[in-house]
């Protein structure tokens, strides 16, 4: 396995240096990265924002032509994506703004391909490597703007003194700082050479010392649960299966204990982590939009078109919820808000092939790049209940999810 991994390093056909920086620098972007605060600091559309994105679209579709090849042979993964985007283009027939949903689908096929490119190319342990190297330079950038240009970096407003880094708020700064955790573990835990150890644990000081400062806390969870399995994972392979097993049924009667607590002291627990009972308003704005998805249930109100500012169902949310709210907060909700029901079942299918593949690909993939697609795979559908990241069409976290997904469905044996 040593002299295997050491051989593909040298593989002709692994990433190269410039391909490296141009997946780097696009994830980097779709992470909403200093860009969008210097720019639209008040989070308002721009046409340089938008002028931007022509280029990068561009340059995906140059990568992939020239790994043309290696995506060919993830022909598999090409069948989801093109089932939801298929959805999100027909859901422009009866979209409040089809002109915004057909604009934004397109978005969301580009970058379901750069997702592809990343599962079909960086295989094994490249990919968390390069996540490792983009989280470290976003966490150093991070750092420079928290000590060096502190109105920058810091938030000066309701969460004023946590970290917001290079990106307009701290949840943003918390989540890509989890990717960059979950990553360099992965990166440490894989088989390789030593010489990727210092970079995983210089990027793990980094992220962890910015995901603190952000003090997000569904953004240290994700951090916590994916480095868990990468641990425990790896000490399943080393202990053996006798270890396994016991481990699994306690986890297994960890979780009951542990949906049973919640279900009595859920009220203290989010007490003690300085949250109220109705998670900053989420349960009201679950509630509100609970009720105006029942008005279209199976087909929902458009790709894209329900948080738009001239959409008559968001005015009456913020009327009912009293604040403007941007978004439902929870995955699910909103895309049964925007796909309804079928939305809600195509995803959650697709979902569900993706933890198949990934289980069954554990001990060969799985071992190889370190067990990144499981600890990712937890961490997003963690994610995905207090974020709208499901079927994003500029969103990193829903871009590795695809990406995970087409490593894990690409045949054992393709080139």
């Amino acid at each position: 396995m040593t002299r295997a991994v050491a051989l593909s390093r040298h593989d002709p056909d692994a990433p190269s240096l410039w391909e490296q920086a141009a997946a780097g620098l696009i994830l980097a972007l779709l992470s909403g990265a200093l860009l969008g605060p210097i720019f639209a600091p008040q989070q308002q559309e721009t046409p340089v924002l938008r002028l931007i994105w022509p280029p990068v679209y561009l340059l995906i579709l140059g990568l992939s032509g020239f790994r043309a090849r290696r995506m060919a042979a993830a022909w598999p993964a090409f069948i989801p994506l093109l089932l939801m985007v298929a959805l999100a283009l027909a859901s422009s027939l009866w979209s409040q703004a089809p002109e915004v949903t057909e604009r934004r689908v397109l978005a969301l096929g580009l970058t379901g391909v750069f997702a592809i490119y990343l599962g079909a190319v960086f295989r094994g342990v490249a990919l968390p490597r390069m996540l490792t190297v983009t989280s470290l330079a976003l966490g150093v950038g991070s750092l420079i703007s928290v000590f060096v240009f502190p109105g920058f970096g810091i938030h000066h407003d309701v969460n004023a003194g946590m970290w917001r880094g290079v990106w307009y708020e701290k949840n943003q700064l918390g989540m890509l700082m989890s990717v960059g955790v979950i990553a360099a573990a992965a990166l440490f835990a894989a088989p390789q050479e030593a010489k990727d150890r210092p970079l995983a644990l210089a990027a793990l000081g980094v992220c962890v010392l910015a995901l603190l400062g952000s003090q997000s806390k569904t953004a240290l969870i994700m951090a916590l649960l994916g480095g868990g399995l990468v641990v425990f994972c790896g000490l399943i392979r080393r202990m053996g299966p006798v270890f396994g097993v016991i481990s699994i049924w306690c986890l297994g009667v960890a979780l009951g204990a542990g949906l049973w607590i919640w279900s009595e002291f859920s009220v203290q627990i989010l007490a003690l982590f300085g949250k109220d009972p109705s998670l900053t308003g989420r349960t009201e704005i679950w509630e509100a939009i609970s009720r105006m998805a029942e008005r279209k249930p199976w087909l929902g109100y458009g790709y894209s078109a329900f948080w738009l500012p001239s959409s008559e169902p968001m005015e009456w949310i913020r009327h009912e919820t009293g604040w403007r709210v941007p978004s439902a907060h929870q995955g699910w909700l909103d895309l049964r808000a925007e796909l309804g029901w079928a939305g809600v079942s195509l995803v959650g299918a697709v979902v569900a092939l993706t933890a198949a593949a990934v289980l069954c690909r554990l001990p060969g993939l799985g071992r190889r790049e370190g067990y990144w697609s499981l600890a990712w795979l937890a961490a997003f559908l963690l994610l995905s209940l207090s974020e709208s990241v499901l079927l994003r069409h500029q969103d990193l976290p829903w871009t590795l999810f695809m990406a995970l997904m087409a490593r894990n469905l690409i045949p054992a044996r393709a080139p």
